[in-house]
């Protein structure tokens, strides 16, 4: 076996062995749990602290601006933003957009009567990086996660939205 050859398979036993050392991917949160920490800036300059927003309902979605489905149902966050507002909602979208794609959020963003900003702007992401978009983490009045909607393939039924966003300001919990 030549010199290189001999390198390359220590290369690959030593990768090989140590792939057991790498640290496990943290566990997506799930319903019941207590909402993960998260500090992000938004796009107006102001900072969103989720440990903050106690005693409010917060409707976290994660989106990106080639996200069609994403795209498709900001209208209706905006919607329910305004409608729910006096109940104490609290609508927070973070783009999963890489940061050479800035101007493509932002420009999503426009017009737009919730908060919204960057994820990977985030100071603290306990939730880290959504394993598929467009994702949404309804978040109680006592921090705990109430409900997760996923979109699976398009944009999330309305109804279903508001139904589980109703649900959770009405302190229903099942």
């Amino acid at each position: 076996m030549g010199r290189r050859m001999h390198r390359a398979f220590a290369l690959l036993a030593m990768l090989v062995a140590g792939a057991g050392a790498l640290p496990a991917r943290a566990a997506a949160p799930a319903v019941g749990d207590l909402a993960p920490s998260l500090v992000a800036p938004l796009f107006g300059g102001s900072s969103f602290d989720l440990a903050g927003q106690r005693g409010h309902v917060v409707l976290l979605n994660f989106w990106a601006s080639w996200c069609k489905p994403c795209r498709a149902e900001m209208p209706e966050l905006a919607r329910l933003q305004r409608q729910y507002r006096e109940r104490g909602l609290v609508v927070l979208g973070l783009s999963a957009d890489d940061r050479h794609d800035l101007a493509d959020a932002r420009k999503a963003a426009q017009g737009l009567d919730y908060a919204l900003g960057m994820l990977g702007d985030a100071t603290v992401n306990g939730f880290g990086q959504p394993l598929g978009i467009p994702l949404i983490y309804l978040v109680g009045a006592d921090g705990a996660i109430r409900a997760i909607l996923r979109g699976n393939h398009g944009p999330l039924d309305a109804a279903a939205l508001e139904t589980a966003v109703t649900r959770v300001l009405d302190g229903d919990v099942r």
